[in-house]
This record gives C-alpha cells, sequence and structure tokens, in this order.
C-alpha cells in the first residue's frame, strides 16, 4: 500500500510549546536565532574569543551545575603544576596526549561534564599550550573518545565538543523546552472481534529518534515520521495489508531509523522499509515489504530493533524460535533460535487480540556485534555475528521488562523490589544502583517504562511523570514538569525525550540542545 501524509500537517505539528520554566511559544525566537535559553551564558558571551577562554567559559557552566565539579580544578591545577615545572619545550603532538589523558581521567573520575574543567587549567599553561586548544584533530579526538560522537553536525569539531558539553549541561540542571506533536487523524475504526467496529484513538506504540527526525509507530501499523527542527509532520509509512490474525496483529512492535532509512516491524512478523532520501524506485513515503511474518511457524513478533548491519526480532508462542537474526543489507536471516520466550509462549499470542501495557520482552542491539534481550525472568547477552552465541546471562525473579534499554557500552535494568541498576553490557557488571520506590506508584516498582542516553536514565511510572537519574553514579535528579498520563512509548537521544501514552493522541517532546 502506499504511504500518505497530510497538507495540514505543517499547521498541527507542533502545538502546547512552550519552555520548561513558564508559558509561551520559543519556536519562533529560535527560527530568528535567539534560540539560546541562557541568556548571558559564558560561553556565548566568550564565543569570539580564543579557544582558551572558550574552554575556561564551558568549566564555569560546569562548575555551577555541581558543587563535585570543583575537585577535578583542584586535580587539574596539579598536573598544570607539574607540566610547568618543566622548562623545555614539548612538541605538540606530545602535548595533545596529555590533554586528552587529562580530559579522559577526569571524564571517568567525576563525570563527562568535568573534562572542561581540566582542559582549561592546561590551555592557560603557556601559549604553547593555548595553540594546541585550537587544534581540530584534538576536540575530535576528544568529541569521539567522551561523547561518543563520530559525526560532525557542526562547523568544526570544537563547536561539536562544546554543544555536547552544554546539552549535557542541560540535561543535568533540566533546561529544556516541550513541545507536542499531534497525530494528523487522532482515531480510526477498528472492528471487533464480534465484527462491530468501534471507534478507538490510535495508539503509540514504539518511538525512534535520530539527529533529524522522529518516528513513530501506532496500533494500527502505521509510522508517522516528523522533522524535530520544524516538528511537522513529513510522511505517514504505511504496511502493506493482508488477512489479520488478531485485533493488533499489525501494530508496530519496533522502528529502526537512521538517516537514509527507515525500518520497521509489526506483531505478525512483517518487516517493511522505507527509504528517506529518495533512493531509486522510491518516492518520499513508500514503503515495500522485505520481510513476510509466519505467525504460525515463528510466534508472535513481540519486539524488533537493530542497526546498519543487523536486524534483530524476539519472538513468543512457538518453542526454540525466540531469536531471530537478519542481515540488514541483504535482509536474510541469518539465525533462527533460543528459548528465552519459551515460558512466556501464551502472553504472545494474547498480544494478537489484546492491548497489554506491560511487555512480554524487549531486545536491543549496542554497537555492530551485540545484543540483549530480557523477559520477566531471565536476561541474556548474544552476539549477532556468530550465529547468536550467548555471551552471558543471568536468570532473576521479577525483572522489569520495561526498563531494558541500552546506551553504548551500558544497559539498565529493574526488578519488582524496587531496586534500579546500570551494567556493563557482557559482563553485566553492576555501574551503579538506584532506588525506583519514588518512580513507582503506591510504592510498587511495576509498569515502569524506561530508557537511557549517554548520561542519563529516563524513567515513568503510571502516574504519566518522567523521572530523571544520573547514568553512572545512580543519582537522581529532578522529575520534568508536563504528565503525560500512563506512559505506552517513551525514548531518548543525547538532545531529546519523547513519550506518549495510550489515552492521547499527541507525543510530548522535550528538547535539551544547548
Amino acid at each position: 500500500m502506499s504511504s500518505s501524509s497530510s497538507p495540514s500537517s505543517s499547521q498541527t505539528g507542533a502545538a502546547d510549546q512552550g519552555r520548561s520554566g513558564g508559558g509561551g511559544d520559543t519556536r519562533g525566537r529560535r527560527r530568528r536565532g535567539l534560540h539560546r535559553r541562557h541568556p548571558r551564558h559564558p560561553l556565548l558571551e566568550m564565543g569570539e574569543t580564543s579557544s582558551s577562554s572558550t574552554a575556561a567559559a564551558a568549566a564555569s557552566s560546569s562548575a555551577a551545575a555541581s558543587s563535585s565539579r570543583r575537585r577535578s580544578s583542584a586535580s587539574s591545577s596539579t598536573a598544570a603544576a607539574a607540566v610547568v615545572s618543566y622548562e623545555g619545550v614539548w612538541p605538540e603532538p606530545f602535548v595533545e596526549a596529555v590533554c586528552v589523558q587529562v580530559a579522559l581521567d577526569e571524564s571517568a573520575s567525576l563525570g563527562r561534564l568535568a573534562a572542561a574543567p581540566a582542559m582549561a587549567v592546561l590551555f592557560q599553561v603557556c601559549s604553547t599550550w593555548r595553540t594546541i586548544s585550537r587544534s581540530e584533530l584534538l576536540w575530535q579526538t576528544l568529541t569521539r573518545r567522551i561523547w561518543r560522537r563520530t559525526r560532525l553536525l557542526h562547523e568544526t569539531w570544537r563547536d561539536e565538543y562544546i554543544y555536547r558539553h552544554l546539552t549535557a549541561r542541560n540535561f543535568r540542571v533540566r533546561d529544556y523546552t516541550h513541545s507536542t506533536l499531534h497525530f494528523i487523524d487522532g482515531a480510526v475504526p477498528i472492528a471487533g472481534n464480534n465484527g462491530v467496529g468501534a471507534e478507538n484513538h490510535l495508539i503509540c506504540l514504539r518511538i525512534a529518534l535520530s539527529d533529524i527526525h522522529l518516528a513513530a509507530g501506532f496500533s494500527d501499523g502505521s509510522v508517522r515520521l516528523f522533522d524535530l527542527h520544524s516538528h511537522h509532520h513529513l510522511h505517514t509509512f504505511r504496511p502493506f495489508l493482508r488477512d489479520r490474525l488478531g485485533l493488533f496483529s499489525r501494530a508496530v512492535c519496533g522502528i529502526i531509523l537512521n538517516h537514509t532509512r527507515l525500518t520497521f516491524a509489526s506483531l505478525d512478523g512483517d518487516i517493511h522499509v522505507s527509504q528517506l532520501n529518495n533512493g531509486p524506485g522510491l518516492g518520499p513515503g513508500s514503503t515495500r515489504r522485505a520481510h513476510s511474518g509466519d505467525v504460525v511457524n515463528d510466534g508472535v513478533l513481540v519486539d524488533f530493533t537493530g542497526c546498519e548491519r543487523f536486524w534483530v526480532g524476539l519472538y513468543a508462542g512457538v518453542p526454540g524460535r525466540a531469536i531471530h537474526i537478519w542481515d540488514a543489507q541483504s535482509e536474510t536471516p541469518s539465525f533462527i533460535g533460543g528459548n528465552l520466550t519459551d515460558p512466556e509462549a501464551v502472553m504472545g499470542w494474547h498480544m494478537l487480540t489484546e492491548w497489554m501495557p506491560e511487555s512480554v520482552g524487549r531486545v536491543r542491539v549496542i554497537g555492530h556485534e551485540l545484543a540483549i534481550a530480557c523477559t520477566g525472568s531471565r536476561v541474556l547477552v548474544f552476539d549477532l555475528r556468530h550465529q547468536g552465541l550467548v555471551v552471558s546471562e543471568e536468570s532473576h525473579g521479577g525483572l522489569l521488562v520495561g526498563l531494558l534499554d541500552t546506551s553504548h557500552d551500558v544497559f539498565i535494568m529493574g526488578d519488582a523490589r524496587g531496586v534500579g541498576s546500570t551494567r556493563r553490557l557482557g559482563t553485566m557488571e553492576v555501574v551503579c544502583s538506584f532506588s525506583l520506590r519514588g518512580a513507582a506508584a503506591n510504592g510498587l516498582a511495576r509498569g515502569l517504562t524506561g530508557c537511557m542516553n549517554s548520561g542519563y536514565v529516563l524513567i515513568s511510572a503510571s502516574g504519566g511523570i518522567v523521572r530523571a537519574w544520573e547514568m553512572e553514579r545512580g543519582e537522581y535528579l529532578y522529575s520534568f514538569r508536563e504528565r503525560i498520563g500512563e506512559v505506552s512509548a517513551l525514548a531518548a537521544n543525547d538532545r531529546h525525550v519523547a513519550g506518549s501514552s495510550s489515552g492521547d493522541i499527541r507525543i510530548h517532546l522535550w528538547d535539551f540542545g544547548a
């Protein structure tokens, strides 16, 4: 079936916009170039000065964010004193290596926001060190090692680093703008089991974010694509229709979004692909079916994810076929097997006919090599390159499936006792633990939905309040001011957080961009 888009989407794409501290439309100010939320931010005031002054300004902004950052100044001063005591002239590559090492050490011991103060001290040593502060290679290395970014979105790597620093600071101090994205068609008729049509709101079940797009998957099998800059609805991608096996058999169960391609799957196992860059034979919004699902032999596709190299599906309903891996380039399966979801087989079949707010299982891909999957009783890490080889596995009682999410080599999990933790992928080493009691309704840690980016954990409970924790130390930071109802989808990247509820026809979008 061809896809559709609405010409009125630009008028309804971003309503109810306001800054976190109060009301008012901030999008107009952004278009006029007055989008900075720090009127007299030190970094912006010194934008025309040397790199050393800029780094020092970034340092002052970090120090204001947390009192713990003051300790980094002392350790950095010690490093600088050691440098000053040496009267010779060090080669520039050696100086760059020292700067990188000091920044990495501060980041590892005190957090990523502590790297800028450490570098600011070093850049004030002498003119040679100030010259190094303008090295693009230095800033590219630091951006890659500290912020895990390899794609340049700004004019220089120095600008990229500063932007990532300020955006992470905004996450820490709750400095954001809030807006809502409205669905184009708020309600559609869905036939019940008795054949009688009933008017039901679309339920947003999955959200995926890239640097420029937001994709939302719905209970009718459609995926809507929004532009994150303008907040306009761009296209609606619809699956090819076939016989329904249940009321929710077409519901979207996973989305893979990058800059050129959108891949989405439904509970009946169908996988569709749409090009975002108008590839050969595909216009804007057109869709093709890459894989036809076989519910009878494979079961229900309860979750779907992937990367540029692999697609991964988690199935429930048929023993011994829990995990499916495809080569994303050839779109052919490379592995089928596993018994992770065998105890949840009945729940999997019920997902075709009933709306189930709590997930049967989740699967996430980290990098291009490993994936992690969990149910309410087991969690396992497996190798995508070697036929789903299990790397590590743990059995737990009462795991909260809705909390599982990953960022780089770290993942989050939690249990019904109200304990959450971030862990290292592969070894499952605990990075930190934190209490979920404050996020749970009536003190019970059930019905929680979570996501994470490279620095923070976001969790929403049945009350619709999104709360934020620091990822590496488990420090509780704050709760978002806006309530969104019973959460059906929640996602985050290093700039945005997006969420929707089962009783709403809007997607809430929080923008922490500097």
